[in-house]
């Protein structure tokens, strides 16, 4: 029990920060972003971010056409997704009839029924669990031609096993986060690279 307690304050002193913050700077991480009205009184906070050497319009497809099947994925391990029975399937294209995501909007993720409750095209977005206990968050910050991305999860916890399980889930989301993160960054930087040859893309600028 003793190096039980030991390792879980070592983890908060030491890792914790890090782990619930990769690639997000001190400012992004303090800062009241979009979607955080939804869940005012949050347990826990994850704030974690990338820069896309793409503007928004080419970040916003991927974001507004992410969920399971049909939709776009989560740009992730799949693999580990599907052990869970989440049907992801993560898609290197745009996804058209995916791009106009509207207030209302549902998916599932596990257990989760997911309600799309903020929707700013190329600006964010936010997701928020029927039972409240979860806001899942995007924010584009577009500038000279490049995006930085924000993804922010707030949590509730309302019992005590909740808690305790959230321990273990903050580094594995990280894993997970980090692939989708620089999954996204990768597809819009290809999408920019081709955008040459898309009158849309170039008339969207």
């Amino acid at each position: 029990m003793l190096v039980a307690q030991a390792a879980a304050a070592a983890y908060a002193k030491f890792l914790r920060g890090a782990i619930l913050t990769w690639g997000a700077t001190a400012n992004e991480a303090a800062a009241r972003l979009p979607g955080d009205e939804l869940l005012e009184h949050a347990d826990g906070v994850a704030t974690r971010a990338i820069t896309v050497d793409a503007p928004a319009q080419c970040v916003w497809p991927w974001l507004a056409q992410m969920g399971p099947a049909p939709r776009g994925g989560a740009y992730t391990y799949d693999w580990i997704e599907n052990l869970l029975g989440l049907d992801f399937h993560s898609t290197d294209r745009v996804l058209e009839e995916f791009q106009h995501p509207a207030l209302g909007d549902t998916m599932a993720i596990g257990s989760n029924e997911m309600r799309l409750e903020r929707v700013e095209p190329s600006r964010s977005l936010a997701w928020r669990s029927t039972d409240g206990n979860w806001v899942w968050s995007f924010v584009l910050a577009n500038g000279g031609g490049k995006t930085r991305l924000v993804s922010r999860n707030r949590f509730r916890l309302p019992t005590a096993l909740s808690r305790v399980a959230m321990l273990p889930m903050e580094p594995a989301s990280l894993v997970m986060e980090r692939k989708m993160l620089r999954g996204i960054k990768q597809r819009a930087e290809r999408l920019a690279r081709d955008a040459g040859s898309r009158p849309d893309l170039r008339r969207s600028g």
